[in-house]
């Protein structure tokens, strides 16, 4: 029973309409990171403040998400979306635009606070959109491979933008997407609205965004101070306190910002999982090969960006055939697993990256097997973790799915990064070397097979967790919908 109100190509354009912001929101995660040495020269601002133009994206994003949902449930997916692509747009270009550190980090912020309003708004529709099993399955591989492959596409897009153009591109080229997403948007994506009444949780939006804040800035300060800093843990304990009391109020509330029945369902909690640890594996790729191919190959950063071509193409191929072919008939379990060991492998091969350049022989294999171990997780975990839902929990469902990326994510940075630079730190300068001493070349590829090593050992964790809590066959639907 074909239970959505839109016409057959009415859906798929909506999809191609969302999919669009989607790509926007995940590649703005990367797209400055290849265009910062020119930007910190234009504007002039020091190395340690760098690292919050990618900071203040993530914490706004990341602590504003369940707030986002919930919004998009009470205003409607359409118009949700709407204000999410005009805000990221305004915000895109204030940030190309200016002329000191202060305008770009603060443009950045916003950025995140419209992303947190437009992702879980993007994901809902196709929640209450797509019901059938078949047209499901295949709507989300080809959304989870859009979402995927947003890191490595930002890359190339950056790389290119910044060679042929200027850094400031990597914010203007938002406006072009934001306008594409808008007109489909406009055309094709019903209001989304309820009938039931949907009331906003003020408190559970306070301690929820709060806490999140605190746990994303905590992992943030983590880069450039080290485990060891007090600020840091406080920030953390903090975070941690907030996310406990949130959980205990969303127990007790009688309109929650996030209802937990959403997350103790079985298979949409080892979804949630699935995309927590991908994420972490992720950042590994995105950041340490970039530097990898810069800085130790010399590439440009165009040709470091089409260099991960190969990537988004099997993660492309991966996604769009065998997820969409199979999510319907076996669901979940067979697949996810077998991609969290493709993702492992691809990770243990990276660890034997050489000083000379060899990109044939050891970083395209690694490509490969990633991105096809990636589409095998992102688009069965993403239709997993918002089957089943009720019409009035699409947004803190989709919520959800794009806080445990995020926070995957700045984990990733946090923990991933901190270990290469104090391996990298100990081999070259000794046990108690000075913060900024040199590293050796060889010292700081140890120092990427180090967390490359962790990496792995994330995508072997996920793997046994995941077969144990998935389940096979395809994911039930709770009910009708009925969409306005």
């Amino acid at each position: 029973m074909r239970l959505s109100s839109t016409s057959h190509s009415r859906r798929w354009w909506a999809l191609v309409a969302v999919s669009i912001s989607q790509l926007m929101v995940a590649l703005d995660a990367t797209v400055i990171n290849i265009a910062l040495p020119r930007a910190q020269v234009d504007l002039n601002f020091s190395p340690a403040n760098r690292q919050w133009l990618i900071t203040a994206y993530a914490l706004a994003f990341g602590s504003l998400m369940f707030l986002g949902g919930r919004v998009s449930d009470l205003w409607g997916r359409r118009r949700a979306l709407i204000v999410g692509l005009v805000g990221f747009a305004l915000a895109s270009v204030v940030g190309g635009s200016a002329k000191t550190f202060g305008v770009l980090v603060s443009a950045r912020a916003i950025q995140g606070v419209f992303g947190a309003l437009l992702a879980p708004a993007a994901l809902a529709s196709l929640t209450t959109t797509f019901r059938e099993p078949r047209e499901r399955a295949k709507a989300f591989s080809i959304f989870g491979a859009v979402g995927g492959s947003g890191a490595a596409i930002g890359l190339i897009l950056g790389g290119a933008l910044t060679q042929w153009a200027s850094w400031r591109w990597c914010l203007w080229v938002n406006v072009i997407f934001a306008a594409l997403s808008f007109i489909g948007v406009m055309l094709f994506v019903d209001a989304g609205r309820t009938h039931e009444r949907t009331h906003l949780d003020l408190v559970g939006s306070v301690l929820g965004s709060a806490g999140l804040f605190a746990l994303v800035f905590g992992l943030g300060r983590a880069v450039t101070t080290g485990w060891g800093n007090v600020d840091t843990w406080m920030s953390l304990v903090v975070g941690a306190g907030l996310m406990v009391l949130f959980v205990i109020w969303q127990g007790r509330t009688r309109f929650p910002l996030l209802p937990l029945r959403i997350v103790t369902n079985r298979t949409r909690g080892g979804s949630l999982i699935a995309l927590f640890i991908t994420s972490v594996g992720i950042f590994a790729i995105s950041l340490f090969l970039a530097y990898y191919m810069q800085n130790t190959l010399n590439y440009s950063p165009l040709k470091t960006g089409l260099l991960f071509l190969p990537l988004v193409g099997a993660l492309g191929l991966s996604a769009t055939l065998a997820s969409a072919r199979l999510l319907a008939l076996v669901g979940p379990r067979p697949l996810v697993p077998v991609g969290m060991l493709l993702g492992m492998m691809g990770m243990i091969l990276f660890t034997k990256l050489p000083a000379n350049a060899d990109y044939l022989g050891h970083v395209l294999p690694g490509l490969v097997l990633t991105g096809l171990g990636l589409g095998l997780i992102f688009a069965p975990s993403t239709a997993s973790a918002t089957a089943g839902v009720e019409p009035r929990d699409a947004g803190a469902a989709s919520a959800m799915v794009n806080t445990a990326q995020q926070i995957g994510g700045s984990v990733g940075t946090a923990l991933l990064n901190t270990i290469a630079v104090i391996t990298a730190r100990r081999m070259s300068c000794g046990a108690n070397g000075a913060m900024n001493c040199h590293f050796t070349t060889g010292a700081t590829i140890h120092g990427y097979a180090v967390a490359f090593w962790w990496a792995a050992g994330f995508f072997g964790v996920g793997a046994v967790v995941t077969f144990f809590m998935l389940e096979s066959g395809a994911p039930e639907l709770d009910g009708e919908v009925a969409l306005s």
